[in-house]
Formats: C-alpha cells, structure tokens, sequence
C-alpha cells in the first residue's frame, strides 16, 4: 500500500514515515552538505542566488481567463 503525504506540511517537525520515506536520498544528501559545507560558504551560495534573482527581467505572469460562451 503506497501512502501519498504532504512532506511540506506533514513532516514540518521531522519524516513521518521513517525508512519508508520516498525522499530519503535527498535527506541524506541535504546532511552531507550541512555536514561537509562552512557556514561562511552557504552564506556566499545564497548571496549569489539572492544576486541573481535580483538580476534577472521580470517574468509576467497573464491568467487564463475562461472564455465566455
């Protein structure tokens, strides 16, 4: 039996399904990085994102609007 879950929402104070989790190559991955990477280095990772987003054109967005009949 597979059990769909919400990881965003349901597993906001840690995995609710244990070995079972679908993501847990990503955990593991996310701990390597935590564990391998300095603090000072994530900051710069995240001030060159933040430079970028800055950086780039605007992105409109139109809605679809449904077609009236």
């Amino acid at each position: 039996m597979e059990t769909n879950v919400n990881c965003a929402e349901a597993c906001v104070n840690g995995c609710i399904l244990g070995d079972k989790c679908p993501h847990k190559e990503y955990a593991a991955e996310a701990s390597n990085f935590i564990g391998e990477t300095s603090l000072d280095k994530m900051l710069e990772i995240a001030e060159r994102a933040r430079m970028k987003k800055l950086t780039e054109p605007p992105k409109w967005i139109i809605p679809d609007f449904p077609e009236d009949t």
